[in-house]
């Protein structure tokens, strides 16, 4: 029988790729959108949910539940990003992002495992980011929301291995997908302190996503980790660069780690 797998924000960018590699590959895939029928064109099944609403969640997956009877792998992928100097970010859009990027993860988790736990069999696949593993800056909140998603993949990890469910991280570096067009910006305020450093930031991250790598390379590694019996708990996906970051900030001292990256992003 096909593997049904749940891609959540399957309606474009990587969980769009994914979704669509996946299908390919063999599995029986469905995707999410707070509204599908805007993506009338997208070549996988997409199911109305909105990662907020633990209502619009419990529907979609008994949508699936009650068409497949099972399902076999979760790959939590929808977020937002979102940038700004910490200090004038409004509350409320930080709200926004944790709850998307990581309550919304979580309040898919609830509804999702009571089905594997019957089954005593699953997967799970977070996507963090490799922004998780490190406070960038006028990036801090989005490194805060994947990071809390790492961390929390590990707790899940050890507690469900002997449901004979594996939970693995994904985090990916910049890729070419729309996530810019759906990026809250805290407005560049005139006069502030902040205002010439954040606003070298914002060119340098925009460039960063405009000259990404194609998003199927992320798609092809999800692909690889499924066929793993033991699957591994962090993999990144992304350029040498931004692999080998994570690998000088265990490496290097804290002050010169930091130093380096205020010279990365002009500060």
């Amino acid at each position: 029988m096909s593997k049904i797998v749940l891609v959540t924000g399957g309606s474009s960018g990587i969980g769009k790729s994914i979704a669509v590699y996946l299908k390919e590959k063999g599995y029986t895939v469905y995707g999410t959108s707070r509204n599908p029928s805007r993506y009338p064109d997208n070549p996988v099944t997409l199911v109305a949910m909105d990662v907020k609403d633990s209502n619009s969640i419990d529907q979609a997956v008994s949508q699936i539940i009650e068409k497949e009877s099972k399902i076999d792998i979760l790959i939590n992928n929808a977020g937002i990003g979102i940038t700004g100097p910490v200090e004038e970010t409004p509350m409320d859009e930080v709200h926004g992002a944790m709850d998307t990027n990581f309550y919304g993860p979580l309040r898919v988790l609830q509804s999702v495992l009571p089905h594997m736990r019957k089954r005593q069999s699953g997967r799970i696949i977070n996507i963090t980011s490799i922004a998780g593993y490190m406070g960038l800056p006028y990036r801090g909140i989005y490194s805060a929301s994947k990071g809390a998603l790492e961390i929390v993949t590990e707790a899940y990890r050890m507690e469900c291995a002997h449901l004979n469910i594996h939970f693995s991280n994904v985090a990916p570096g910049d890729f070419a997908t729309n996530i810019a067009a759906g990026r809250f910006h805290a407005p560049v305020v005139k006069g502030s302190d902040y205002a010439v450093g954040y606003s070298k930031t914002l060119e340098l991250i925009d460039e960063h996503v405009n000259d990404g790598n194609d998003p199927m390379e992320v798609a092809y590694k999800i692909h690889e980790i499924l066929q793993e019996k033991k699957p591994g708990i962090h993999y990144k996906v992304g350029s040498f660069l931004q692999k080998f970051s994570i690998v000088l900030k265990k490496i290097l001292p804290e002050k010169r780690y930091e130093n380096m990256l205020k010279k990365h992003y002009k500060l």
